[in-house]
């Protein structure tokens, strides 16, 4: 890729009639919390607040039927944030979807660049 060729990011981001959308926001968060065991510590590498990933967090857990976030109050004993076997399902078909467009569509994101003005003509 030349510097005057365009670089092109692939944002998924779908929309229920339920107040959920599933982006790319709240796929990384589901990954980090995951690998972190912790919303807050998955937040922090994120650079978003705790308050706004928890509310993410509720968000996720009230649309889908089952949660996709078991989380536990610190403490004594510590607390602690675990993805469930349907928020690793989630996270799974949105990176699978993910990589379909990137794939399937490769060929209609190459035409969409080349109309794309150059960026030294800008």
């Amino acid at each position: 890729m030349s510097a005057s060729t365009p670089r092109l990011r692939i944002k998924l981001r779908l929309e229920y009639d339920s107040p959920l959308i599933l982006g790319p926001g709240k796929a990384e968060l589901l990954a980090r919390i995951g690998r972190l065991g912790s919303i807050s510590a998955a937040a922090r590498e994120m650079g978003m607040s705790y308050k706004r990933a928890w509310t993410l967090v509720e968000e996720m857990n009230t649309a889908f039927a089952d949660p996709v976030i078991d989380s536990a109050r610190g403490g004594a004993g510590g607390g602690g944030a675990r993805v469930t076997p349907t928020g690793q399902e989630v996270l799974r078909h949105y990176r699978a979807l993910e990589t379909l467009l990137r794939e399937a569509g490769a060929e209609n994101l190459r035409a969409l660049n080349a109309l794309l003005r150059p960026e030294s003509a800008a």
